[in-house]
Formats: structure tokens, C-alpha cells, sequence
């Protein structure tokens, strides 16, 4: 198969995600990083792509000069991958994929529903591979979580709680940190802060896992930090198809909490939960019964979940998560390049929309004095 040339868009000197996307994609040898506009300032974009050891002439000062030369040369970008604030994603998502060049685009993956669903018809019509970073959906616990799900284990699911609570911004760290004053910024941002920020990873997360869409929310949105233009932590309740319920906690306020993201699902069988700093346990509780605590890499797992890159009982987290979500986004445009098919098993403009629509439908909900809003 044909090694990837990837362009990417953003993750220069002051971006807290740029390394988190160059390991993923170096990790399995199905990427390149071959070009760049990494900054805004033109000159830093040129000289962070040449510290990254990208051809001078491959470090572009913004991403149309990217996109105008790459589509010039006969070794150029197959993808890109795009990580700039939430309000630039899909004027650059468009461009790329107008022109048949595969996404991989952080998430929310625009900043409306109508721009999501005009992104979604184009990646439909030049047939192209279109990937959300929905990073975390590539720990091996996960892909076990979903699997049990699957299989019935947990019986019929009634209750669903998510969360991504951390405390990082009790105070105004977006006047003290590089790179964080335009989560905040609606002009940049876009109309929400913490649900787009990690909101969005609580609420994939749960239906990945669970296998369920819900069809109401209902949103109760603050800014505990007050001078914040926008929310800094949320709570939404869920109503889903078959009459289960759900919440999700997303909060960048939660005073102590180093990331906060966790899971619950319970059914009518059995209950699970996992925490992402602690990776390598699922735990599976039925009542009157011992609990049982899934170890990554243990033999009694499903083949979904055997994607260890470890050895059992050495710490495996965030990075390999990530870089088991880069292989099934390069399998993918891998296959494509090839004019071959392959299952999508990966997260696509759909999981991008419904993260869209999730965002939107809070922000509804918390201008009609938290009603209940149809998804």
C-alpha cells in the first residue's frame, strides 16, 4: 500500500494538540508528514515546519499556498489534517476536499449544523475518506466496552453517564496561556466553549460504546468563571429511543480533576464503567456478584480489543489511542488510493455532525430556559 503524504494544517509552536497528531500518524509507517502551515504567522509556520524537518519548500506560510502548490506537484499531499480553532475548520475541511484531498479534522468539525451537513454532501460527492479526531474511541477498553454492549452482556441499557470534567480553567488561564484565549472567543471558537472543547468526546464516547442515539436534550449551560463570554461548564440530560436516560458533565471548572473523562453504562443484566487515567481496567459489576475488572491484553478479551501496542501491565494510554485511530483513518485512505473498499470503522463526517448538532441543540435548550430540544 502506498505510504500516505500528509499535509497538515495548524499544531505549530503554541498548540496543545499538534504532537498528539504527528505520533499518531508516525506510529504505524502509513503517513508521511510532507508539508505544513503550522501558524499563522507566516514566518513561524516556515520555521516550525523546517524544525519538524519538512523541506523548506514544503513549509507553507498558510494553507491556500499549501493546497494551490501541493495540487502541482506529482508527489503531493494525498490528506491533510486539520487542527486549527473550531471556527476556521470548515472553510479549510471544504477547500481540501473539493479538490479529493482526504480530512482528518479535529472536532466539532464545524460550528453549525448547516455547515456540517454542506461539508458531509461534498465529502459524499468527491468520495473522499473523512476522519474526526474523536481520539479516545482507540483504547483497547473501549472497543471492549463496545463489544460487550454488542453481544448483550449488559442486558437492555437504561442509563448512560458521560462526563469530561476537568479544573484546568478555574481561572483565567486565557490570559496567561498561549493558545487558549480563542476557546473562549466566539469569534474564533464559535458559539460554545466547553461542550466543543471536550463536551463533544463525552457525548461520542457513550454512543460509541452504547450503540445508542438520543433523540431529546436538555442543557443547563454557566460560566463559573464570570468575565467568560462563553460556557465553561455544562450539564445535559439525555433521552434516548428505547426510554433510556442519560447525562453528560462537561466542565473545564471542576476543581482537582487533572482530565475527568469517564464513563457508566448500566443495563439491565450488568453495569460498566471506565476511567480514561486509569486506561487498561473496564470494570463489569452485576448485583450480588463479584466484580470483574477487564485487564487490557488479557486473553479473555474480544479480537476488537486486541490491539494492544504493549506488553500486559505496562501503562498504555493517551498516545496509543490516538495512533489507533490515525491506522484506521490511514487503512482507510489507504484502501481508497487503491480503489479498494474497506469497513468504516473509524470516526466520519456522521460522528462530526452529531457532535454539531449535539453543541447546537444544548445551546437551544439553554436559551429557551432549559427545554427540552429535539436532536
Amino acid at each position: 500500500m502506498k505510504i500516505i503524504q500528509l499535509g497538515m494544517v495548524g499544531g505549530g509552536r503554541s498548540s496543545q494538540i499538534g504532537d498528539s497528531h504527528r505520533v499518531a500518524a508516525n506510529r504505524d509507517g502509513l503517513f508521511k508528514l510532507s508539508a505544513g502551515a503550522f501558524d499563522k504567522d507566516p514566518l513561524a509556520s516556515v520555521e516550525f515546519g523546517k524544525k519538524l524537518g519538512i523541506d523548506s519548500s514544503r513549509a507553507y506560510a498558510d494553507y491556500r499556498a499549501m493546497l494551490q502548490q501541493e495540487l502541482t506537484r506529482d508527489d503531493g499531499i494525498d490528506a491533510v489534517s486539520i487542527m486549527t480553532p473550531n471556527g476556521f475548520h470548515f472553510e479549510m475541511a471544504s477547500a481540501f476536499a473539493a479538490n479529493g484531498i482526504h480530512v482528518i479534522c479535529e472536532k466539532p468539525v464545524t460550528t453549525t449544523v448547516e455547515d456540517a451537513i454542506k461539508l458531509a454532501e461534498l465529502v459524499k460527492d468527491k468520495d473522499i475518506v473523512f476522519g474526526v479526531m474523536y481520539g479516545y474511541t482507540g483504547y483497547p477498553m473501549i472497543k471492549q466496552a463496545r463489544e460487550m454492549v454488542r453481544n448483550g452482556e449488559l442486558g437492555e441499557i437504561h442509563t448512560i453517564k458521560s462526563e469530561f470534567a476537568h479544573g484546568h480553567a478555574m481561572h483565567t488561564v486565557e490570559q496567561e496561556k498561549e493558545g487558549a484565549a480563542w476557546r473562549v472567543d466566539p469569534k474564533i471558537s464559535g458559539p460554545s466553549f466547553v461542550l466543543a472543547d471536550v463536551g463533544t468526546h463525552a457525548y461520542h464516547i457513550a454512543g460509541f460504546v452504547s450503540g445508542l442515539k438520543p433523540i431529546q436534550v436538555c442543557a443547563h449551560l454557566t460560566s463559573v468563571v464570570r468575565t467568560r463570554p462563553l460556557e465553561d461548564n455544562a450539564f445535559i440530560w439525555l433521552k434516548y429511543p428505547n426510554g433510556a436516560n442519560g447525562t453528560v458533565w462537561a466542565s473545564a471548572v471542576a476543581t482537582g480533576n487533572q482530565h475527568g473523562l469517564n464513563l457508566r453504562i448500566y443495563g439491565s443484566k450488568a453495569s460498566l464503567q471506565w476511567h480514561q487515567e486509569r486506561p487498561n481496567q473496564l470494570i463489569y459489576k452485576q448485583t450480588s456478584m463479584s466484580t470483574k475488572i477487564y485487564e487490557r491484553g488479557a486473553d479473555d478479551l474480544y479480537p476488537a480489543a486486541r490491539i494492544e501496542r504493549v506488553g500486559v501491565g505496562h501503562p498504555e494510554g493517551y498516545f496509543e489511542s490516538f495512533s489507533n485511530v490515525y491506522r484506521q483513518f490511514g487503512q482507510a485512505i489507504q484502501a481508497k488510493l487503491a480503489n479498494q473498499s474497506l469497513p468504516v470503522d473509524y470516526p466520519g463526517i456522521d460522528d462530526g455532525i452529531q457532535g454539531v448538532k449535539f453543541i447546537e441543540s444544548c445551546l437551544t435548550s439553554q436559551v429557551s430556559g432549559q427545554a427540552w430540544v429535539n436532536l
